[in-house]
């Protein structure tokens, strides 16, 4: 992300919303707001944030890398015992 002011915020932003359209919202119909509220919670919450894969993590998704972590933070405390 870049100071504020930077268009860097700007493009981090859009690259989300068009993510989430393209993935969750394009061809769908919507009753109440509330449906799509849930559905945009459901896609960012559940599938974007926790299990897409990233390069800054190795190319693991979030819950892999912290998985990751702990079995080895578990394995370097069994060897020091």
């Amino acid at each position: 992300m870049g100071s504020v002011g930077d268009s860097y915020d700007n493009a981090l932003a859009g690259n989300l919303w068009v993510l989430s359209k393209a993935e969750c919202v394009r061809d769908r119909v919507f009753a109440p707001r509330a449906e799509a509220n849930l559905a945009l919670f459901e896609y960012i919450d559940g599938l974007y944030s926790s299990r897409r894969v990233q390069e800054r993590l190795g190319f693991l998704s979030p819950i892999e890398f912290e998985e990751k972590h702990y079995t080895e933070q578990t394995t370097r405390r069994n060897k020091r015992t």
